[in-house]
């Protein structure tokens, strides 16, 4: 950004250009290959034990919904005032929600109603950091943005669309979350 399209010459070029990084993102839809909560319910699915390789790794977990919402509130603030916002940002859940992989995956199967888990580490797999977090003080500060969702919601609309995808048409699911997620963050907002 400081290279191409600097702030300071903005009036030149008219370019508005931030950065984002998000927590661990979990949420519906999602079932990509080696992926905590994509592997848990291919194994719900199929009543086999979940195995967990890294029970112990903490992160910080957060539905999807949390930074796709910061993202546009950012794009939306860029437009308001493109220098000031022009600038790199952290969109991750609060403390709460940074959690082991075991608690996570604990309270996936309480919250989905079955489902049982093992640890298979190795000690010879690759190393993966063991805590990972995000400061996200400048975007609650700046931005006056803050996730909206806990560990339990967060968790709870995970595995609703993952318990309803099945028998329920998954578009009108997925605008079903989102409109509450929208609507908790307004009442948020408001508070």
């Amino acid at each position: 950004r400081n290279s191409f399209f600097n702030t300071n010459k903005y009036d030149d070029h008219g370019k508005a250009i931030a950065s984002v990084r998000a927590g661990n993102v979990i949420g519906g839809g999602d079932w990509c290959e080696n992926r905590i909560i994509p592997d848990c319910i291919k194994s719900i699915e199929k009543n086999e034990v979940i195995e967990v390789r890294s029970p112990n790794a903490v992160r910080p977990w957060q539905h999807v919904l949390e930074p796709i919402g910061g993202y546009l509130y950012l794009g939306a603030k860029m437009i308001e005032d493109p220098i000031s916002f022009s600038q790199a940002w952290n969109f991750g859940p609060e403390h709460e929600n940074i959690i082991t992989v075991s608690e996570l995956v604990t309270k996936l199967i309480e919250s989905y109603g079955q489902g049982s888990w093992k640890d298979t580490s190795n000690s010879k797999q690759l190393h993966e950091a063991n805590l990972l977090s995000l400061d996200i003080n400048k975007a609650k500060k700046n931005l006056h943005w803050k996730p909206g969702l806990g560990i339990n919601a967060t968790i709870e609309y995970t595995t609703q669309w993952y318990k309803n995808y099945t028998s329920t048409n998954v578009l009108d699911l997925t605008k079903s979350q989102i409109k509450n997620y929208v609507n908790s963050w307004k009442l948020q907002k408001e508070k």
